[in-house]
C-alpha cells in the first residue's frame, strides 16, 4: 500500500480530567474511505476537529502530505489540501448554488503581492475560478441547480452543495462528518453515489451513523466509544467482532 496522505499517531484531546480522545492512530489513503463509528460521545466529532485544525492536540501528531499539521489553524490545513464538511450544513442559504461554489473556489485563488488592487476585479473574470466552480458544482450533482439559491433546495441537495463547495478548494483528503445526516432514502441513495464517485481522487474520512451507508462505502472501518479506538480493520472484520457487537452494532449486524 502506499503512503497514507494524512496520518495521525496518538492523538489525546483532553478536556480537564476528561479525556475526549484518547490515544487515537488513523490513516487515510487515497482511493480509500475510512469510517469511523460509535454511539454519541465517542470522540468521532472531536478527532475530526483535531484532523481539521479546528481543535489542538493536547498530545499527539498530525501529518498532512509528510508536513506536521498538529497546531495549525484550520486555514493554514485548509491550504495544504484538507477539506471538510460538518454536522450541520455551513452554506450560505441567500446566495445561488453557483455563486456558494465559486466562493469556495475563488478563496484558493493567490493575488500577486504587486498588484493591490486585483481584489477590485469580477470575480465572473476569473477563469481558473470559474473552471473549478463548473467542475466541483458537476462533480456533486447540481449543474441542474447551478442559478437556484440555496435556501430553496432540499436538504439533500445542502449537503451536496456543501460538498461540491469543498471541492471547489481542490483538497487531496476530505473529513466528512455525517453527511448522511437528516436524509431520506432517496438523497441518501445519492449521496452514497456521489461518494463513491469522488473516491478515487481523495483520501477520504467518514464520520456517520447510517450503517447500511458505511458498509456500502468503509473499505476501513473504525469502532470508538468513549473516545478509544475498540477495534479497526475491514469493515467485514469489524462486523464479525463479538466486542463491537456488544458495545455498539447489536445483533441486527
Amino acid at each position: 500500500m502506499s503512503q497514507p496522505i494524512l496520518s495521525a499517531q496518538h492523538l489525546t484531546k483532553r478536556f480537564g480530567g476528561l479525556a475526549a480522545v484518547n490515544d487515537v492512530s488513523v490513516d487515510l489513503f487515497r482511493d480509500r474511505i475510512h469510517a469511523v463509528i460509535g454511539p454519541n460521545g465517542a470522540g468521532k466529532s472531536t478527532l475530526t476537529n483535531l484532523l481539521s485544525g479546528d481543535l489542538p492536540p493536547t498530545s499527539g501528531s498530525i501529518t498532512l502530505g509528510g508536513i506536521e499539521t498538529a497546531g495549525h489553524t484550520p486555514e493554514s490545513i485548509s491550504r495544504l489540501g484538507l477539506g471538510r464538511s460538518y454536522q450541520k450544513t455551513n452554506i450560505f442559504l441567500p446566495f445561488t448554488v453557483w455563486d456558494n461554489v465559486r466562493l469556495a473556489a475563488q478563496s484558493r485563488e493567490r493575488h500577486a503581492p504587486w498588484n493591490p488592487l486585483r481584489w477590485l476585479q469580477s470575480a465572473a473574470g476569473l477563469s481558473a475560478v470559474n473552471q473549478r466552480c463548473e467542475r466541483a458544482i458537476e462533480l456533486a450533482g447540481l449543474t441542474h441547480r447551478s442559478q437556484t439559491v440555496a435556501a430553496t433546495i432540499s436538504h439533500g441537495e445542502q449537503r451536496q452543495l456543501e460538498i461540491a463547495m469543498t471541492l471547489a478548494t481542490e483538497p487531496t483528503v476530505l473529513l466528512l462528518d455525517e453527511p448522511l445526516a437528516g436524509m431520506g432514502q432517496a438523497e441518501a441513495e445519492r449521496m452514497v453515489e456521489l461518494l463513491l464517485k469522488i473516491k478515487k481522487d481523495h483520501a477520504m474520512m467518514l464520520v456517520e451513523h447510517d450503517m447500511d451507508a458505511v458498509f456500502a462505502l468503509a473499505d476501513q472501518l473504525t469502532v470508538m466509544v468513549n473516545g478509544q479506538v475498540i477495534a479497526s480493520g475491514t469493515p467485514t472484520a469489524v462486523r464479525n467482532d463479538p466486542v463491537v457487537q456488544a458495545a455498539y452494532l447489536g445483533d441486527e449486524h
